[in-house]
């Protein structure tokens, strides 16, 4: 089987985010979830994805108003299963595309429904994921939780917002984007605080660069200390500074040392995701399910 390492959200190798992709192509179901899980510790990448093609809805009632080709998608870290991520969602759609396994649009079956992967002339995919809620938390509710954030993060929140439950972190709004770029959290403190993880974000310091916002992301307790571009957390990122900035088409630059760009788009109870990706790597897997 091959499997394939793309670094998803930039056109450059080695930045970005990578992810390995496994193409189940002849498969009609996944293979045991301990060999997933054994896959994916082994990548030892933030997200391993594996997909696997669907049958087509047909054309009678119920079938599928927008006829995409359908595949299967799951997304494993080293330690656990996650209900969303955009970065090897993009890294997936690129490889069929690169592959010429999809020519168009595709459609993917996941936990979190279905979620669509359109394909640009200049490479690059956007991605229709739900918006993700940006509800009130009670972390900041007593001096003492709220001094816990502070000491783990190294600085003063300004705004905590809890991002719903699939996808599960705490966006922590801090004054600077220097203040996001020097950040070094304690990393033990951050998991026994937040869910998945915590989104840190300010705006830019400067637009003309070409990005709005930044972020850095930072999940412990899934099995990664920091992620470099995190497609989910723009989910929440892109409701949250379109009202702060008063538009629905937004770019953000999210990483410590590696980095890339998220072009976002606001619709509702929709956020489009748009990025570019790279294969890196090309191998074939030899254990087999």
């Amino acid at each position: 089987m091959k499997i394939r390492t793309v670094d998803a959200f930039t056109t450059t190798p080695f930045h970005g985010n990578p992810a390995a992709v496994l193409l189940l192509e002849t498969a009609t179901a996944f293979p045991p979830d301990a060999w997933l899980h054994h896959v994916a510790a082994e990548m030892n990448l933030s997200e391993t994805a594996f997909a696997h093609p669907l049958p087509a809805t047909g054309t009678g009632p119920g079938a599928d108003p927008a006829p995409h080709p359908r595949w299967a998608l799951r997304w494993f870290t080293p330690t656990t299963e996650v209900n969303l991520c955009g970065h090897a969602t993009l890294a997936t759609a690129h490889v069929l595309r690169t592959t010429g396994l999809v020519t168009g649009p595709v459609a993917f079956s996941t936990r979190s429904g279905t979620l669509t992967a359109t394909p640009a002339a200049d490479g690059a995919h956007t991605l229709d994921f739900p918006t993700a809620p940006l509800l009130p938390t009670d972390i900041t509710g007593t001096t003492e939780t709220s001094g816990s954030l502070a000491r783990a993060l190294g600085v003063e929140p300004l705004t905590v917002l809890y991002t719903g439950d699939q996808v599960g972190d705490l966006l922590v709004e801090v004054r600077s984007e220097k203040e996001v770029r020097d950040l070094a959290p304690d990393l033990r403190a951050l998991t026994a605080l937040s869910r998945r993880g915590v989104i840190a974000t300010a705006p830019a310091e400067d637009p003309a660069r070409g990005y709005d916002f930044v972020s850095r992301c930072f999940f412990p307790a899934v099995g990664i200390d920091e992620d470099p571009v995190t497609g989910s957390a723009h989910t929440a990122l892109a409701p949250f500074w379109s009202a702060r900035l008063g538009r629905t088409e937004l770019t953000g630059l999210q990483g410590g040392r590696r980095t890339g760009l998220v072009r976002t788009s606001l619709h509702g109870d929709r956020t489009h995701l748009t990025g570019h990706a790279v294969t890196v790597l090309e191998g074939e897997l030899l254990a087999a399910p």
